[in-house]
């Protein structure tokens, strides 16, 4: 199973969203430095590392931002130790305005 369906099926579970688009952003950080196993590495924007996350669900309903990309980030704690490097996290609750 990819990370990405990982990602879904576990938000999903966890927060059962009206609406969840996680989408792979690593290509567009190709070329970008990082820390690989202690030494500094350049990235190719290759692979499943770097994820954004919109997620309307009645669960953030009376949280903070913060709380929200809490609960969000505390989902995915496995595959963060497994290699996701990012996640850009868009949380609201049913009838929230959004920018997207």
């Amino acid at each position: 199973m990819s990370i990405q369906s990982t990602i879904e099926a576990k938000l999903t579970k966890a927060f059962r969203p009206e609406r969840l688009d996680v989408i792979n952003e690593s290509h567009l950080h190709a070329g970008h430095h990082h820390v690989d196993g202690g030494h500094e590495a350049v990235f190719d924007g290759s692979g499943e590392t770097h994820f954004r996350i919109r997620i309307v669900s009645s669960v953030f309903t009376g949280m903070s931002r913060i709380e929200r990309h809490r609960a969000v980030n505390g989902q995915l704690a496995e595959e963060f130790d497994a290699g996701l490097h990012a996640l850009a996290v868009e949380p609201a609750a049913p009838g929230e305005k959004t920018r997207w």
